[in-house]
């Protein structure tokens, strides 16, 4: 019919019916399993870097996609808006793998499906001309399916479907494991209800053990719950002989925890430094991120620096933020490699921006104490300190933030909020911490006499008095 304009799974299948069906899950799942969503938003990346070496006979020299998306830039088979576009296309489908760990909650983790399908299609707009030598066609968006839960639910319940019922467990765990994370937050001004991860955790365990017998995926997940207690005392036995079972089907996930299991000890798991690495190896070569960490810190623990430089240079690339973190302190002591403060100061900055919260901590740092440190942003400083305090309840970052407070740093002066975070880093800290704290208590409660004494102000006054009794307060 002339003129008529295509829907987008249409307008995707017209460059690759295999890159039309991971859209299609991806766009499935946005708002019931939005992790699994994002893992498939990740896997069409994949395969789209794929289609676009092939078609110029080009070979990728390892499994990683970040590689992937540099050699075709290097090549100059993709242009910097497609290159940027896949990065970011990368890092939203990264988050789907760990979401607690980026610090969202579940309508944030939906908000960022959402977006990421978007993004696919502007992404199939560039690249449709390179693929298919033509302008790519007029089309119109099919807005996301809000009876997909419900598919879902049917096919779980009424028709035992397996894969379904994995999926049912998937998105009930991280919505446990977001819980437990704002639980735990440090959250003084906020009535945050506490938990609400076990009933989460009893639906994904619920799940898992019907699917088990015939997903291999659903198999480990239900180990998982079973070592971890969802329901009731943990049994560690039964969970860990099911992750085995699991990784010896190839579960990806399965083998890399083995493998970290070998690794430090586990439960009924001696460590195996041999039986670590051959897990985790196999782990890595299917481009599992953690388990490309945890291979480096094998081998950094056993003095091969340079292996274990690789191992974990190649898992912050795939965008995992504790590596990136970890690869920052790598350049910067030249271990393994050599030395670049440079490259060292933008790796711990990207997994600052990832939530890393040791990276984060270390940024804001460098942005308040060093003049000419790399992207210095006060305010985005404060955020970071703001941010390890609520999720890592870090004194030193309730240190830091007291003393920007204090200094004029943040370009505010606010001696009441300092002496509120001294008072409770006093409460939290170790003997070193006690010991930095004491002579920055006696500083600022000095400060705040001088001023009071001078004051003529009414409202300086009473703030002053305020932060007064809070450093006069041993409690």
């Amino acid at each position: 019919m002339t003129g008529a304009r295509v829907n987008d799974i249409e307008f995707v299948a017209g460059v690759s019916e295999t890159l039309a069906e991971e859209y299609r899950k991806a766009k499935r799942y946005v708002d019931e399993v939005p992790t699994q969503s994002l893992l498939h938003v990740r896997s069409f990346a994949h395969r789209l870097t794929t289609l676009l070496a092939a078609q110029a006979l080009v070979t990728f020299e390892g499994p990683n996609l970040y590689d992937h998306i540099e050699q075709l830039n290097q090549q100059r088979l993709i242009d910097v808006r497609i290159t940027r576009a896949l990065h970011r296309i990368r890092a939203d489908g990264n988050r789907g793998a760990h979401p607690e760990k980026y610090h969202l909650e579940q309508a944030q983790l939906q908000q960022l499906a959402r977006k990421a399908i978007r993004d696919l299609l502007k992404l199939v707009e560039l690249v449709y001309p390179l693929l298919r030598r033509q302008d790519a066609p007029a089309y119109q968006f099919d807005e996301f399916d809000a009876m997909g839960g419900r598919e879902l639910c049917f096919r779980a319940v009424m028709e035992d479907d397996s894969e379904a019922q994995y999926l049912l467990g998937m998105s009930f765990k991280s919505q446990a494991l977001m819980a437990r994370q704002q639980e735990q937050a440090l959250q003084p001004e906020e009535n945050v209800p506490k938990q609400q991860a076990i009933p989460y955790l009893a639906k994904a365990a619920y799940w898992f053990s019907q699917a088990a017998a015939h997903d291999s995926r659903a198999k480990f997940e239900h180990g998982v719950a079973l070592l971890h207690g969802y329901v009731g005392a943990a049994d560690v036995a039964a969970g860990q002989q099911l992750i085995r079972d699991a990784a010896e089907a190839g579960v990806v996930d399965a083998m890399a925890l083995l493998g970290y299991f070998y690794l430090v000890g586990s439960g009924d798991i001696t460590a195996d430094i041999a039986q670590a690495e051959k897990y985790l190896t196999a782990a890595a070569a299917q481009e599992h991120a953690e388990a490309m960490a945890n291979l480096g810190v094998l081998y950094y623990k056993q003095g091969d620096l340079a292996a274990a430089y690789h191992n974990i240079a190649q898992a912050a690339k795939s965008g995992y933020p504790h590596a990136q973190y970890h690869l920052s302190l790598m350049l910067a002591r030249g271990e393994g490699c050599q030395q670049d403060l440079s490259a060292s100061e933008q790796w711990l900055a990207e997994a600052a921006e990832q939530g890393q919260l040791d990276a984060m901590l270390a940024r804001a740092q460098h942005m308040l104490n060093q003049e000419q440190a790399f992207g210095s942003d006060m305010s985005q400083a404060e955020s970071y300190l703001r941010q390890v305090i609520r999720y890592g309840h870090s004194v030193p970052a309730m240190i830091e933030l007291a003393i920007a407070l204090t200094d004029g740093s943040l370009g505010r002066i606010d001696v009441v909020e300092a002496a509120a975070w001294l008072k409770l880093a006093r409460g939290r800290a170790n003997e070193h911490e006690q010991q930095v704290l004491q002579p920055l208590w006696q500083s600022l409660a000095q400060q705040v006499a001088r001023v009071l004494a001078l004051s003529k102000d009414k409202a300086e006054q009473r703030s002053l008095r305020r932060a007064q009794e809070l450093l006069a307060d041993q409690s």
